[in-house]
């Protein structure tokens, strides 16, 4: 009951706005919606295995620190923006960012 509310809410607030109902009623950018979730979850999963390696081996003899520490270092200003504009993809996709992009920055820096 609480999720159907809140969705209520949402669509009278996107409608206030004159924004584009959610989920979109078009099929293209109602993908192009999903395909945005899906990059913003499995990008940083994607980094798991630089992490395993800088961790489990004790090896980041090859890692840039100053690159990943710019990446995360350049993850703040997405995040600031996804909470002022109330973007949940952009919220969500910055974090895991951030949180992978400085776990690396403190491996390399251990391990170098």
């Amino acid at each position: 009951m609480k999720g159907g509310v809140l969705h209520h809410i949402n669509r009278r607030k996107r409608a206030s706005k004159a924004l584009d109902p959610y989920p979109s009623p078009h099929p293209w950018i109602r993908f192009l919606d999903i395909t945005a979730i899906a990059a913003g979850i499995i990008g940083p999963i994607m980094t798991i295995p630089q992490i395993w390696e800088i961790y489990y081996f004790h090896s980041a003899g090859s890692v840039s620190v100053f690159s990943w520490t710019a990446f995360a270092t350049l993850d703040i200003p997405f995040i600031i923006y996804g909470f002022v504009h109330k973007n949940t993809v952009i919220k969500i996709t910055y974090i895991g960012w951030i949180m992978v992009n400085t776990t690396v920055a403190i491996g390399a820096v251990i391990y170098q």
